[in-house]
């Protein structure tokens, strides 16, 4: 397929056709999704724990997030690649800049911040210098400690107002993509409605632009046993990871997945 771009992603979006991502963190899974069509490949801080073995993504740093951009960027020759911000890395303008610069230059096409409006300046900053940006909002694994868990967003009127307003102002400060995670499935479709940016759902309904997932969720690995709802298995019924992953393009592109049993209420 064509190399993908934010226009290829906002011409999907307009079209309504349903843009398909996943995490991503070697160049060997990074080859693998651009044969199976994945358009967005996610070096998520999920790394923290699916590869390293931590309880959170909070001992993620910058340089491993870099390591891992660039070895994706190796494998990779269709996708967009989107590198996580890791904890802490954008507690400054100054922090949020200097960090932006280290993953762009490791192979990143664009970098994800998780937040709220207190994200507004840094994506005006970030945007003007040339830095594409993802917002991810709803549930942010980051703020776990403060959140009190890993929760569903935006359940009450209050949350979910407040919700709606900041997509709109971050899509106005310059954001170019917004991920929700977590989030009441009709809410979700409310933002994907309420902005002209695509928009992608984990755990927030199929009415959102496109989805993603932890590769190693998708493919039945866990270190845990603990397997979030909004997941599926896409190994079964597979003969082999490739089968998996375009199954998985397969069904997010005909909206069977997600299903209604993946997404959650208000």
């Amino acid at each position: 397929m064509p190399a993908i771009t934010l226009t290829t992603l906002q011409s999907l979006k307009q079209k309504g056709e349903k843009i398909t991502m996943l995490t991503c963190y070697d160049a060997t899974f990074a080859h693998a999704c651009n044969e199976a069509g994945v358009e967005v490949l996610l070096v998520g801080d999920s790394l923290g724990m699916v590869l390293q073995g931590h309880d959170s993504t909070l001992p993620v740093t910058t340089a491993e997030m870099a390591y891992h951009t660039a070895c994706v960027k190796r494998g990779n020759t269709d996708a967009l690649i989107l590198a996580d911000l890791p904890f802490m890395a954008n507690a400054t303008l100054e922090q949020t800049l200097s960090n932006s610069a280290m993953l762009m230059q490791a192979g990143a096409h664009m970098v994800k911040v998780e937040g709220q409006l207190w994200l507004a300046e840094s994506i005006r900053l970030l945007a003007e210098r040339g830095v594409p940006v993802c917002a991810h909002m709803g549930l942010t694994p980051q703020a776990v400690n403060i959140l009190g868990g890993y929760k569903v967003q935006g359940r009450n009127e209050n949350q979910a107002r407040q919700m709606r307003a900041d997509a709109i102002s971050l899509e106005q400060a310059g954001a170019a993509m917004l991920l929700l995670e977590c989030v009441p499935s009709e809410l979700a479709a409310e933002i994907s409605q309420a902005v002209k940016i695509p928009v992608i759902g984990i755990g927030a309904g199929n009415a959102t632009d496109g989805q993603v997932l932890v590769l190693h969720d998708m493919l039945g690995l866990s270190i845990t046993g603990r397997v979030p709802k909004f997941v599926k298995n896409f190994m079964h019924g597979q003969d082999s990871i490739q089968s998996a992953l375009k199954a998985y393009v397969s069904e997010v592109k005909a909206t069977t997945f997600p299903g209604i049993e993946h997404g959650f209420s208000a």
